[in-house]
């Protein structure tokens, strides 16, 4: 079910993942950001948008992985945004994302995966402001609706995952930490935090998010283990070595 956060702005969690499906009110009509996660979700999210009585006329991907690529007949043939280099990587590596969407949900729409638009300069109907960054995965960006105190952070600043560095970039821990810096600077006009994953923040749960992110990544730097209680999760053991060699 979809949860009003903030005016004009909806959210509606995954079990998959606690993965965040996005509902954005723009002039125009609503943008979808990364709607997800499987053929239950997305229908379920087209039935709660049917409720808002609201057309679609956007969507929007915030980085190119699969389960930020995808989409449902129901949202209708609109423009689905993305930066001009996370649609150049997404549209490289469709096959791939395919392939893992269909071995990691079921009854996804396969053939409307990775189709996405680079944005106009001017933003088309997706409101508020495109913060882009080269953290986590090519071209990943984050929303800030200023005049509505939220920030839409992509797969970043969540209180379930840690810092997901990406392995096959270089450099990945400057630019993860450059990323946050940016980020930390549009929350000074925001008191709403929506991550990828993970529960919404609030208040000063902005702040503690940035600071649990930065604490981790200072502890790779420094060649130690984090004390990060996101890692008493098992499933987090892979993608921390993989942090961890890639530092």
């Amino acid at each position: 079910m979809l949860k009003q956060v903030a005016d004009g702005v909806w959210v509606r969690q995954s079990e998959w993942v606690w993965s965040n499906a996005i509902v954005v009110r723009g002039d125009e009509g609503l943008v979808l950001v990364d709607p997800g996660i499987n053929g239950a979700d997305l229908q379920e999210l087209a039935d709660d948008v049917d409720r808002l009585g609201i057309p679609i006329v956007a969507g929007f991907s915030t980085h190119p992985h699969w389960d930020h690529l995808l989409w449902h007949p129901r949202y209708g043939d609109v423009p689905r945004y993305a930066t001009s280099t996370c649609a150049e990587v997404a549209s490289e590596a469709r096959e791939r994302a395919q392939a893992m969407a269909a071995a990691s949900a079921s009854d996804i729409p396969l053939d409307l995966v990775a189709l996405l638009t680079p944005l106009p300069a001017d933003g088309g109907p997706v409101p508020g402001e495109i913060i882009e960054h080269e953290a986590h995965a090519p071209g990943h960006v984050a929303i800030l609706l200023a005049g509505r105190g939220v920030l839409i952070a992509g797969d970043m600043l969540s209180d379930v995952l840690i810092p997901l560095l990406d392995p096959r970039r270089p450099g990945q821990l400057a630019a993860y930490k450059t990323a946050l810096d940016r980020l930390s600077a549009a929350a000074q006009q925001a008191d709403v935090l929506i991550p990828g994953h993970g529960s919404v923040a609030e208040g000063p749960e902005l702040a503690a998010r940035l600071a649990a992110d930065h604490a981790y990544l200072d502890a790779l730097q420094r060649g130690e283990d984090p004390a990060d209680p996101r890692l008493a999760q098992d499933w987090l053991a892979g993608p921390h070595q993989s942090n961890l060699n890639a530092s």
